[in-house]
């Protein structure tokens, strides 16, 4: 296995609610290399979703660290963080949160030229990806005109469209039927190995958990490996 693209080093994440302090994180540790897909399982309010914001620089954790290639990220600036997200972070969530008003071309073309692609090679991209997951034929479609499977897919496009290091994923086939979600985690799976990222999946499907390379629950704030095979 090569070195860990992602490590997360005894994460901690409290939250202070009145003269209430609740310890979701109590010090996580983590690594997922190059073309590993990690799941992450747990009942909800277990703090998989606090663990995925912390590891994709959304939220600063109370204590620990997470690295990314190396590199300790969160003590950096917001800027410096922000940049971060954009190069080497992809998301894809369990609501697809594309722009209704552009084509899944245009939605995955779009993260491409706010990090500086010109419109000509962000499209160009675009339509390769859209294509390998199986959406050629729908790419001047807007999300509307997509079932819930081909949103999603249009997100999995979205979340690799700047060839990030880190795919992190929230509940990403919640909303999709039993076959539906099998057919887009496998699109999830085809493009992370192809393209050599490391993802962190969460997720209550047990049956997809199987195909991980390896599952993590969160058990009163820690990671503990189970065996889901």
């Amino acid at each position: 296995m090569s070195e860990p693209i992602l490590q997360l080093r005894g994460l901690t994440r409290d939250y202070v609610t009145g003269p209430k302090v609740l310890h979701v994180l109590r010090g996580a540790d983590l690594d997922v290399s190059a073309g590993q897909i990690v799941g992450l399982i747990g009942p909800s309010g277990s703090g998989k979703s606090s663990l995925l914001h912390a590891a994709g620089l959304l939220e600063k954790p109370s204590g620990g660290e997470v690295y990314l290639d190396g590199q300790a990220c969160s003590a950096l600036k917001d800027d410096v963080r922000t940049g971060i997200r954009l190069r080497s972070l992809g998301f894809v969530y369990q609501f697809h949160h594309l722009l209704a008003e552009l084509s899944a071309l245009d939605n995955v073309a779009l993260p491409q030229m706010i990090a500086g692609a010109s419109r000509r090679d962000a499209r160009a991209r675009a339509q390769n990806l859209l294509e390998n997951l199986g959406l050629g034929e729908r790419v001047h479609h807007q999300p509307a005109q997509l079932s819930g499977g081909e949103q999603q897919r249009v997100a999995i496009a979205r979340a690799m469209a700047n060839r990030p290091r880190v795919i992190l994923a929230d509940e990403p086939t919640g909303n999709l039927d039993p076959h539906t979600s099998e057919a887009v985690f496998q699109s999830l799976f085809d493009v992370v190995r192809g393209q050599g990222a490391a993802a962190l999946i969460a997720t209550h499907n047990m049956a997809l958990a199987r195909h991980m390379d390896r599952v993590f629950a969160l058990r009163e704030g820690v990671l503990v490996e189970e065996r889901v095979g």
